[in-house]
């Protein structure tokens, strides 16, 4: 004998059958236009799989039957748009760094595929504002520890910065402090201080300022100059400026001297085409270069 479902006096409608303390379930079932739409999906989802790329195997994935690939879409869109760009893309690879500027529609150009460039290959860095963060270098100001011409953004740009490429910028800052450093502690900190004096900051109580300058120019104006003023041929940063790539607080400057410091930057050049780092030298020389 069937068994008549219930009825919900306060609904009218029939419950499923289903109690947990004392609370009933009304049979709700989907609209069957929401079911319709949701089989649909599923007959959909089969024959995709059959016809596309879809599921991943051990080493490979399936094909599917028409044997179509994205990449292939994306490979005809890069050539038509290299195509598109030929023109100027060639007289921009004849034309010298320094006229570019010389040329508004050629400058127009290198601006907008330096921007895209550097936001697909830079950003990550520098931040996609160019601002950069500790350890890596605002684009947007006006110090520039190999020089901020074009030609030597450029050069940066092409071979990187302290990489196996022997074209790229070389030299380091070495560890000063620790136990074979040839500073002891005491010395360390007020190498620290006599650093944070250069750039007019203020310095710890009984600082030695004497002792600094003497410290200094023993262990460090070798590479900085006697005045700290820098050496771009050694990447030397300019110590009167508050621009301290690591940070110019005494603890930084501390940490600094003791352990060194050594950033490294890839080269682009044979990773970018010779005309994309042109562009890249261009926008990021329009950022804040200068000197």
């Amino acid at each position: 004998m069937a068994v008549q479902p219930e009825i919900d006096h306060a609904t009218g409608r029939t419950t499923t059958g289903h109690e947990w303390d004392g609370i009933k379930e009304l049979n709700s079932p989907l609209p069957k236009w929401w079911l319709y739409i949701f089989y649909a999906t599923i007959v959909w989802s089969v024959g995709y799989w059959i016809v596309y790329p879809s599921w991943p195997l051990v080493t490979n994935y399936t094909k599917g039957v028409l044997g179509y690939a994205s990449r292939q879409d994306v490979t005809r869109e890069l050539d038509a748009l290299k195509a598109l760009r030929a023109e100027r893309a060639g007289a921009l690879a004849r034309t010298p760094l320094e006229d570019i500027a010389k040329d508004p529609t050629l400058l127009t150009f290198a601006l907008a595929q330096g921007k895209a460039a550097f936001g697909d290959n830079c950003a990550p860095c520098h931040g996609l504002s160019a601002t950069g963060s500790p350890s890596f270098p605002n684009l947007r100001d006006d110090t520039w520890l190999w020089g901020g011409g074009i030609a030597d953004i450029h050069q940066t740009i092409s071979f990187g910065i302290r990489n196996a490429d022997d074209r790229s910028r070389q030299g380091q800052m070495p560890a000063l402090g620790g136990p074979n450093g040839a500073l002891k502690p005491d010395e360390v900190i007020t190498v620290a201080n006599f650093v944070r004096a250069l750039s007019g900051q203020p310095t710890r109580q009984g600082y030695d300022p004497a002792k600094g300058k003497e410290l200094f120019a023993s262990n460090c104006a070798a590479c900085h100059g006697d005045e700290g003023r820098g050496n771009r041929e050694l990447g030397a940063p300019n110590l009167t400026s508050r621009n301290f790539l690591y940070g110019s607080d005494e603890k930084t400057i501390i940490e600094t001297i003791n352990l060194g410091r050594g950033g490294v930057m890839p080269g682009w050049a044979g990773r970018l085409d010779e005309t994309t780092v042109k562009s890249l030298a261009v926008y990021v020389h329009a950022l804040g270069g200068g000197q």
